[in-house]
């Protein structure tokens, strides 16, 4: 097996209380690399088309990279994958923290699974040996209190991935929590964890990831430490916290539900600076080895919000949909929510986008104080929203008709509400307005496009075309966007697999990828041309003052454009037969052109 795999997958059966190991074969690691590579061509192999989400015929699978455990810098990530229950398309969500490595270091790259278990379990993954546990006393806890338990019981060298209470009640902005706060957030998943009634993995072991030549490895991480050096101050202090103030006046963050503009509705962003978001700081730690270690750590929350010692800083995007969104310039509350959510499980994102949305509607008399429970849904109600948050994660009160997510809040709310329901597919998108095109992940031509065409709507991180291929190639290696290893990643590849990738190779494996995502989604009957977005996302019509005054994204023509790009056809996205073959899906090709 080449370098960098343990070589072994797990497959457990809930249902049955089954589990049996598979070796990986050296093929579908190059071709797939890892990660969500991997998981797309396992599941899209075993799993037939139409399968509900939260039922026992839908695969939830865990999976690393090659690079995952290893010295390569920020080589900490693993990913969950499975068929989305907030949209019926593909789903993956990715992660830092420690259980990826840890799961390697515990004998396997994967760990899949299938069932509905009879009770509430957690697996034990421990140095090549696999066991299914009564998670009874687990139950109902939330994610801080599950890891302590199971740590407590299997060691400080074991590491935990678990849901808290709101996947446990099937909540489809439910997240996978590791670490204490480091989340695999979108897709949903956490729901399909909880609907077999799977609370928790646990990995521990002390196996060594083969390297096939440590010496070039070193070298190579040497002179990425070396360049390193000028970025990495700024984003070990801040995270990416050092950009929420000025994204929201700049036109980057969306504003008040995506309708408002930030130099005018939200001028005063002091709470979102910088120095306001560390204010509360005890210490800063790193993902597994990570170089830049970005993340923070708060001390007790001193003030109106008492969030507990050891609570994390919100990040970016938790600052963006719980402040900018909501119009909420206060930074303790955004902590408080930031905490609710990691404690109990849920996406940061999701959730803040769906408290602007009801706000919007209560501001519009579609709810009342009445619908409430007598929390006032106003802009900038920082006491409202962290009431809301809370009665959201536990689907009490109101919480219950927004704890799945905008898209159904919108029916059951009805009375016209999707005139304020901002999501596309089912997902609420990520906290970078496409109208400005940032640079995400390289990918300026589809900024626009990629949060209507990826496999996983809504998506910041994800690119749609030819300019994203290597980010799927990095994901899948196990790689941290923040890193900054665009140009590294075909050196590393190559001193820890021993295969000889070129860039080309890395640059197809990644369109292999997106494409076997995308065919997921077609054999589910999904054509993401037929999903409305809504006219705020792209500026119909154009703002009228502020950064992105007239400004409306040409989203049509990057789709028309990337299409063309990928020989996908231009009115059923299906790739050309020729293209999947030239991919090396033939059992796609046969799928999609009977």
């Amino acid at each position: 097996m080449a370098g960098g795999y343990m070589g072994k997958v797990l497959f457990v059966n809930l249902s049955m209380g089954q589990i049996e190991t598979e070796a990986l074969d050296e093929k579908t690691c190059r071709d797939f690399i890892g990660g969500y590579g991997l998981g797309a061509r396992i599941i899209y192999s075993r799993q037939k088309a139409k399968v509900d989400p939260l039922s026992g015929e839908n695969i939830l699978g865990f999976l690393t990279g090659p690079l995952t455990g290893t010295p390569a810098p920020t080589g900490a990530r693993y990913v969950v994958v499975g068929k989305s229950p907030l949209t019926g398309t593909w789903g993956d969500a990715n992660s830092g923290g420690e259980f990826g490595p840890y799961l390697k270091f515990a004998g396997y790259d994967a760990v899949f699974f299938i069932g509905i278990s009879d009770r509430p379990v957690y697996l034990l993954v421990d140095n090549g040996k696999a066991e299914l546990k009564d998670a009874a006393h687990l139950w109902g806890k939330d994610t801080y209190e599950t890891e302590g338990i199971l740590e407590d019981e299997y060691g400080s060298e074991s590491r935990v991935s678990c849901i808290g209470p709101s996947g446990e009640k099937l909540s489809l902005i439910s997240c996978i929590i590791n670490r204490r706060g480091c989340a695999a957030g979108r897709s949903g998943l956490g729901a399909v964890m909880g609907s077999k009634r799977l609370k928790a993995i646990v990995a521990r072991g002390n196996q060594t990831v083969a390297l096939a030549d440590r010496q070039a490895i070193d070298s190579l991480r040497k002179k990425y430490m070396a360049a390193l050096s000028s970025y990495r101050e700024e984003f070990h202090k801040y995270g990416t916290a050092s950009h929420a103030a000025i994204s929201a006046q700049n036109g980057d963050s969306p504003v008040k539900n995506w309708a408002g503009i930030g130099v005018v509705d939200f001028p005063d962003v002091a709470g979102l600076e910088p120095e306001a978001v560390i204010a509360n700081l005890d210490k800063h730690i790193g993902c597994w080895h990570c170089p830049i270690a970005c993340e923070g750590i708060l001390k007790e929350g001193a003030g109106e919000y008492r969030y507990a010692a050891g609570s994390r800083r919100p990040e970016y995007e938790t600052l963006a949909s719980f402040g900018a969104m909501c119009l909420n310039n206060n930074t303790e509350s955004i902590a408080m929510a930031n905490d609710i959510c990691n404690r109990y499980g849920i996406d940061t994102i999701s959730a803040g986008c769906t408290i602007a949305f009801a706000i919007e509607c209560y501001e519009n008399g579609l709810i009342t104080k009445k619908d409430t429970g007598g929390i006032e849904l106003t802009w900038g109600n920082h006491r409202a929203i962290v009431s809301m948050t809370e009665k959201l994660a536990g689907r009490e009160g109101f919480g219950d008709i927004l704890a799945d997510g905008v898209k159904l809040a919108t029916e059951r709310i009805g009375k016209g509400a999707e005139k304020y329901a901002v999501h596309i597919g089912g997902q609420e998108l990520g906290m970078h307005d496409p109208k400005l095109i940032p640079p995400m992940v390289g990918n300026v031509e589809s900024a626009s496009a990629r949060y209507q065409m990826d496999a996983t709507p809504g998506r910041h991180t994800q690119g749609f075309g030819p300019s994203g291929f290597m980010s799927h190639a990095l994901s899948s290696a196990g790689l941290c966007f923040f890193g900054n290893m665009w140009g590294q990643l075909k050196d590393f590849m190559n001193a820890v697999t021993g295969c000889d990738y070129s860039r080309d190779e890395l640059r197809k494996a990644g369109e292999r990828i997106a494409t076997l995502r995308h065919a997921f989604n077609l054999r589910e009957g999904i054509n993401p041309l037929q999903w409305t977005v809504h006219p705020r996302i792209i500026g119909e019509p154009a703002q009228e003052s502020g950064p992105l005054a007239g400004v409306t994204a040409d989203i049509k023509g990057q789709i028309d454009r990337n299409l063309s790009a990928l020989d996908w056809d231009r009115a059923t996205t299906k790739p050309s037969q020729k293209k999947l073959k030239y991919l090396g899906l033939d059992d796609v090709a046969g799928d999609l052109w009977p």
